[in-house]
């Protein structure tokens, strides 16, 4: 579907001189391109522990989450140099040929709603499975859909007010790439976190103190440390207890812990609890 509509925009965008509908279809083609590399990333990050990857391979979809963000940051460039040079070309009075703004227009109208849904579908399914490149994905069908409206719009204005109105064209292509370039930000910004190992939100942290304390056999919680790995969060914990308990015992309230937290809140993927005496 994305290979389809970004063919037919940028064909569009050169048969009818367009840049907005140019955009538009470069903005796709950046999306067929994020698919196949989310598609790649979902395979390599299921595969199980191994001797060179102790932890797994989740980190994989949060440099994919990376790529996408990218993707996005140069398509907006992109955008930006093409419509640059139609301002230029516009301020000097060269004779360019006239925009023939009715069929991209029509063609970005029908783009709405499909990568609307698109966007909608990814996001469900990437915040069930807490995959952070499926979610990046969908914003990127989300963005689609916007730079589709943009796009429409400045064609739409382009259409109205006839060859007078051709400054909307570069202008609506701008606009849409400075909102891109936002969202490219954005994306890139929330995965690097991952990479540079950030604690998840303090609500978060505070939940998961709560459900250690109330714990059985817990009498404090010394510290705790938690990370995003791959949308999910591993975490270790050091707990307090009688001092004299049995190995035995302190086994059975580590593990009652970390089922508990598993249990309480959904994204946490591990749990490593060290036992203490409390003095």
């Amino acid at each position: 579907m994305n290979a389809a509509l970004a063919v037919t925009k940028v064909f569009a965008g050169l048969a009818f001189h367009s840049q907005a509908i140019m955009a538009d279809g470069l903005h796709t083609a950046t999306d067929l391109f994020t698919d196949i590399a989310v598609l790649a990333g979902l395979r390599a990050s299921s595969k199980p522990a191994d001797l060179d990857h102790h932890y797994g391979h989740r980190r994989i979809t949060t440099l994919v989450g990376l790529i996408i963000g990218a993707s996005l940051l140069l398509a907006s460039a992109i955008i930006v140099m093409e419509a640059v040079k139609s301002f230029h070309a516009l301020a000097i009075e060269k004779n360019l040929p006239p925009i023939q703004a009715g069929l991209p227009m029509w063609l970005a109208i029908v783009t709405i709603p499909v990568k609307e849904m698109l966007f909608r579908v990814t996001r469900v399914v990437g915040r069930r499975t807490g995959d952070v490149s499926l979610i990046a994905n969908a914003w990127h069908h989300r963005s689609d859909a916007v730079t589709s409206v943009g796009a429409s719009l400045g064609l739409g204005a382009v259409l109205i007010g006839g060859e007078q109105w051709r400054f909307m064209d570069p202008l609506a292509a701008t606009v849409l790439a400075a909102w891109l370039a936002g969202v490219a930000v954005n994306i890139i910004r929330e995965n690097a976190g991952e990479l540079i190992d950030r604690a998840p939100e303090s609500h978060v942290l505070d939940s998961i103190e709560q459900v250690v304390r109330n714990t059985e056999g817990v009498k404090e919680v010394h510290a705790f440390r938690a990370r995003r790995i791959g949308g999910k969060i591993a975490m270790d914990i050091n707990v307090m207890v009688e001092p004299g308990l049995t190995v035995r015992q302190g086994h059975d309230i580590a593990s009652d812990v970390q089922k508990k937290v598993q249990e309480s809140i959904e994204d946490v993927l591990e749990v490593l609890v060290h036992i203490e005496p409390a003095y």
